[in-house]
């Protein structure tokens, strides 16, 4: 089964979303009154425990399965939760709410680890029905082919054709593609390199060595959720029998625009993503169903 389920398209529909048409006329008056994401935005914080997820990683890892760690469990968790709570995967553009056609995530990373170490950016697409395994081999080959010093991607090409344009040259043909994207008419070569078209941003900052932030939403492109996360902290917990215990947590701190669904199915989603981060084990294989948006 892939990222969502085919349908014909329909007036009114983009080529990378499906219009919307039977929300409340409340919900579809929001992004008319909330026009920008900035207006939109919501932030959203939680302390995961992940005692057990690093049990299960040391246990993959004793079982001779290697390069896995905590970024998988959490992209893992995030496709898994987009899967199973599919209105999160939507986008507002030009005043109109659309659900997703695909599954994707877009991810910064540095070629070195230093202040002048090359940054590039990786835009991955799943599968609804992913597993931890294909998360991890589909993030593990991207990374692998992306930290090499000569390794260009789409995104790096069409950034570098942009920046060697005369500056009020870039600036009209930002404001044009702008335009096109706002109508559903951006170049597709385009919107598949563009890592701000993408279901979600994640940035690992623990691999730098600092807490997580609330990261700002794009205004251009679609990205409705942004996801930061950072260093492991180790707090004290009360126990279900009274005592206290030290275990390791995790701050997840997500931005995310509130135009696309009401606080009750946001909550549900959190919830779901927090469970299988505790919980990796229940990413090891397929859901057994797969609800779609409504129309």
């Amino acid at each position: 089964m892939t990222a969502t389920t085919t349908r014909k398209r329909r007036l009114g529909d983009r080529y990378d979303g499906r219009l919307i048409r039977t929300l409340d006329p409340l919900t579809m008056m929001v992004p008319f009154i909330m026009r920008t994401r900035g207006d939109a935005q919501n932030f959203f914080e939680d302390r995961v425990e992940i005692s057990h997820a690093e049990r299960w990683l040391r246990e993959q890892r004793d079982k001779g399965i290697g390069d896995i760690g905590i970024l998988h469990v959490i992209m893992a968790a995030c496709v898994r939760a987009f899967a199973l709570r599919p209105r999160v995967n939507r986008f507002v553009k030009n005043g109109r709410i659309y659900a997703r056609n695909d599954l994707t995530v877009s991810l910064a990373i540095k070629k070195t680890i230093d202040e002048d170490g090359i940054e590039t950016t990786l835009k991955l697409r799943f599968d609804r029905n992913d597993t931890i395994w294909d998360v991890r081999d589909k993030l593990n080959a991207a990374v692998m082919e992306n930290k090499k010093l000569e390794a260009t991607n789409s995104t790096d090409r069409l950034a570098g054709f942009f920046v060697r344009l005369p500056p009020f040259i870039l600036k009209g043909l930002v404001s044009f593609l702008w335009f096109l994207d706002d109508h559903g008419w951006l170049p597709k070569a385009i919107h598949a390199a563009s890592p701000f078209h993408t279901s979600l941003f994640i940035t690992d900052l623990g691999s730098v060595g600092i807490q997580s932030i609330y990261h700002h939403l794009y205004e251009f492109g679609t990205t409705s959720l942004f996801l930061a996360f950072g260093s492991k902290s180790h707090e004290k917990d009360i126990a279900e029998d009274g005592t206290v215990k030290t275990r390791k947590h995790l701050t997840l701190r997500v931005n995310t625009d509130e135009r696309i669904v009401d606080g009750f199915y946001y909550a549900s989603a959190f919830r779901l993503l927090k469970r299988l981060v505790t919980h990796p084990e229940l990413l090891e294989t397929a859901p057994e169903s797969l609800p779609e948006d409504i129309d």
